[in-house]
């Protein structure tokens, strides 16, 4: 791993990361593979903006309704 990490210019554990991810992803070593990851981490970041539409929404919501019945019962 020395002599190849001085070839390529990089540090040894970035080399031990990407041989552990290469493994991973091509079903050699358990654990999440890279196409799954990214996929769950695309979905929790639209599950995250969903959930702050839907918290505008219903303050928005919540204040037309007031408006609405603050200008019922105003003569």
């Amino acid at each position: 791993m020395t002599s190849i990490v001085a070839k390529i210019g990089c540090t040894a554990q970035w080399l031990n990361e990407w041989v552990k991810k290469a493994e991973i992803d091509s079903g050699v070593r358990s654990g999440v593979p890279t196409e799954v990851a990214e996929r769950l981490k695309a979905l929790e970041r639209e599950n995250r903006e969903l959930r702050q539409a839907n918290e505008i929404l219903r303050k928005a919501s919540a204040y037309f309704a007031q408006a609405e019945l603050d200008r019922r019962f105003k003569p």
